[in-house]
């Protein structure tokens, strides 16, 4: 299942978009692709951090 694409329009400071710049720049990548790229890896990992502790409570690590 294929999934389409909306855009979101976000309004932060100079200061701000200066240092995304850099950090994809450094990537080699768009400012666009870091910030969606960044957004996916800290979904990801509050979902595992999510899993992992439903685990520990299952085995009683708790």
């Amino acid at each position: 299942m294929g999934m389409g694409t909306t855009v979101l329009s976000l309004r932060i400071d100079a200061e701000l978009l200066e240092r995304l710049r850099d950090h994809a720049a450094k990537r080699g990548m768009s400012v666009q692709d870091y910030v969606v790229r960044t957004l996916i890896r800290d979904d990801f990992d509050e979902r595992f951090q999510t899993a992992v502790e439903e685990t520990e409570k299952f085995y009683g690590v708790i």
